[in-house]
């Protein structure tokens, strides 16, 4: 059998071609179940998000095109249609591959947090589906293993790469905790919906949402408890505000100096943390020169951001070297596998001779024989016979010249240090 990781995502694929690929939650456990029963799958899990589809596989080798195969199938897609955008990862590769993917080293945002929770997502399922094994249970769980380890001994998380994210982050520099602030949202569109989020997520003590269109403003202040205004209204509201979040598509600042003089004074000289996000600007950038106001542009927070990603690129260079050493005891394991049988049945042999042996020894002792002399005889025949088999092995290989056997049985059996303990002891 081999591993096999196949898929999709947002480096190689287009959104055109990556929205056909998609595996709601009410149609994943039939597709792995479909999968599986397909000729050669043993094992199968699909991970299927909006940047993303991967199919991992344990699959005989020498079907290892069926799953694909599947995929055009399943989707209705022509044969081949998939092929300039499909990547293919057998074996190390694939485990190495899904290790990176847990890490959030194969994001389009370097070291995001998401996709962990979708490939724990997606694990779950496939144990619901009962189409994962023992190669790709033990591969998800070292995964989160590892994620969890990246996560911990590497920066790899801790910078903020978000234009949003970077301004909550200022924000909580300048006042600390954000349970006692009030913030002026103004906007209503993506960036703005992401400030919000940030904000609420630290506890933000009260949210006001201005924006042209008042309905536009509740749907986003009622997701987080915050409260509506239309852009009319922000003067009367501004002196609330300890912090301003402003994202609009206006040709024209939607605050002036002499809005914010006025909101000052009616604050008592508080100070004031003002981000404007917009192109072209939002705040009067003369407003960036008053005392007790603290403003910031879009460029200001990209440089923030382009710090703290060439941080996470520096940290992804730690967390790749983990990965690869993860990935490399994973296939170790993988290896040992193949001993496994043999060990066992290796055991059973012995089992099988110490039995019999002793099944002899106790018909002496119940006849009446001497325990010492029938004690003597038993370890001498169950040495005998363990070794019988590998004895007259080793004389056909030293007859056939077989050094590497020879070489083999002497690591096998430690008999290098029998040596020596042999010589010392003359």
């Amino acid at each position: 059998m081999t591993l096999i990781a196949y898929g999709i995502n947002h480096s190689t694929a287009p959104i055109e071609i990556r929205e056909k690929l998609i595996f709601d939650n009410d149609i994943i456990t039939d597709a792995l179940n479909e999968l599986k029963h397909k000729n050669g799958v043993h094992e199968a899990a699909i991970l299927s998000t909006c940047n993303r589809t991967e199919i991992y596989c344990s699959v005989d080798q020498q079907n290892d095109h069926s799953p694909v195969e599947w995929l055009h199938d399943f989707h209705g897609m022509k044969q081949d249609q998939l092929q300039p955008f499909l990547y293919k990862h057998p074996d190390h590769n694939a485990v190495r591959h899904v290790l990176r993917v847990a890490s959030g080293l194969d994001s389009m945002i370097l070291g995001e947090p998401q996709v962990l929770g979708q490939l724990k997502n997606a694990y779950h399922k496939a144990i619901s589906a009962g189409s994962i094994g023992l190669q790709l249970n033990r591969l998800f769980q070292h995964s989160f293993h590892v994620a969890k380890e990246v996560r911990s001994n590497t920066a790899i998380g801790n910078h903020p790469i978000s234009v949003a994210y970077a301004a909550v982050r200022l924000a909580q520099q300048i006042f600390g905790d954000l349970k006692d602030q009030t913030a002026l949202l103004i906007g209503a569109g993506e960036t703005i919906e992401l400030a919000a989020k940030h904000l609420y997520e630290n506890d933000l003590n009260r949210m006001i949402i201005a924006n042209r269109t008042l309905e536009r403003s509740q749907r986003l202040a009622y997701r987080f408890s915050g409260y509506a205004i239309q852009i009319g209204d922000i003067a009367s509201h501004l002196p609330e505000a300890d912090i301003v979040i402003s994202s609009t598509a206006s040709m024209l600042p939607i605050l002036d100096k002499r809005t914010v003089e006025s909101a000052i004074r009616v604050r008592k000289h508080k100070p004031m943390f003002m981000v404007d996000i917009a192109v072209p600007r939002d705040i009067d950038f003369e407003i960036g020169d008053m005392d007790d106001i603290y403003l910031y542009s879009v460029d200001d927070l990209k440089d923030i951001v382009q710090d703290n990603l060439k941080n996470r690129q520096d940290a992804a260079k730690q967390a790749e070297k983990i990965v690869d050493a993860q990935a490399q005891g994973f296939m170790d394991w993988v290896s040992s596998l193949d001993a496994v049988s043999t060990i066992k049945a290796l055991r059973g042999q012995a089992e099988q001779i110490k039995d019999e042996v002793i099944k002899k020894a106790l018909i002496k002792l119940r006849n009446g024989a001497d325990s010492e002399i029938v004690l003597l005889e038993t370890a001498r025949n169950l040495t005998n016979k363990l070794i019988h088999i590998p004895s007259s092995t080793l004389k056909n290989a030293s007859a056939q010249n077989r050094v590497d056997l020879l070489q083999a049985a002497e690591e096998l059996y430690s008999l290098r240090e029998y040596f020596e303990y042999k010589n010392k002891k003359h």
